[in-house]
């Protein structure tokens, strides 16, 4: 007598194939290239995280001219702040030297008497080269308005910008808080104000070239040494009466 076989007992069998292909995708993607998407890793150290760079970027002056000192003439103060600026193009600058002038001031005429004036600085802190000469309309005739000197050359900055809070530092309702970590802006000042004060930003990148020796200082401590002698400096102290100032005994 011929069995009869029940259709659904083939069903386990026949699902089987199915179950292997979805085991088998993790092991394609392994042999495959990476795919996971990883993100960016904050690092700990500020120097990373707001490096310094060097780059090529307007440096500025402001001036301020008044008529009243004699004809637009700079006082000694503007006057020695030009000649420092043409020493800083002549050290880093390339091109030419923009001038704008204030346009829409009480008295237009007298702040552009002022360009012999700052021609004469500029060549005296050692600029040569063309300057520009233009103008740029002011909002207020009201408030003072400055000569604005600028040029290009290498300049130190920041390349990150400050002031930016990616998280929030009482992160209480996750565990970020707890890390133990410096926050995103933490040191962004201290870099942005030591660009500010380095005088010539190559120095951030390497030392200076060294100096020729003192010739006279060292034969005198080689002189000193084969006399037996103490070749170090001797310092002569004074004393002074400052802390007698105020009462003090």
């Amino acid at each position: 007598m011929a069995t009869k076989q029940n259709p659904k007992a083939d069903t386990g069998w026949g699902v089987m194939p199915y179950l292997l292909w979805l085991l088998a995708l993790p092991l394609a993607a392994c042999s495959g290239p990476d795919r996971i998407v990883t993100g960016s890793v904050i690092p700990d150290d500020y120097r990373q995280r707001h490096p310094v760079v060097l780059a090529e970027a307007p440096q500025t002056l402001d001036i301020f001219v008044s008529g009243a000192n004699g004809g637009g003439s700079l006082d000694l103060r503007s006057y020695a702040d030009v000649r420092s600026f043409a020493g800083r193009y002549k050290a880093r600058g390339h091109g030419q030297i923009t001038i704008l002038f204030p346009r829409g001031t009480e008295d237009d005429a007298a702040v552009r008497a002022a360009l012999p004036s700052i021609r004469r600085a500029l060549v005296e802190g050692g600029a040569r080269g063309s300057i520009n000469v233009g103008d740029y309309r002011i909002t207020d005739p009201a408030l003072a308005a400055p000569v604005r000197l600028s040029f290009v050359g290498l300049k130190a900055a920041v390349a990150s910008q400050c002031g930016q809070w990616p998280s929030d530092l009482a992160s209480g309702s996750t565990m970020q808080g707890w890390e133990n970590k410096p926050y995103w802006n933490f040191g962004c000042a201290t870099q942005t104000t030591l660009t500010a004060q380095v005088d010539d930003p190559r120095d951030l990148v390497g030392p200076r070239t060294e100096t020729p020796s003192d010739v006279q200082l060292r034969t005198r401590a080689i002189e000193a040494m084969r006399n037996g002698k103490d070749p170090s400096t001797a310092w002569s102290l004074m004393n002074t009466t400052i802390g007698n100032v105020g009462g003090g005994n």
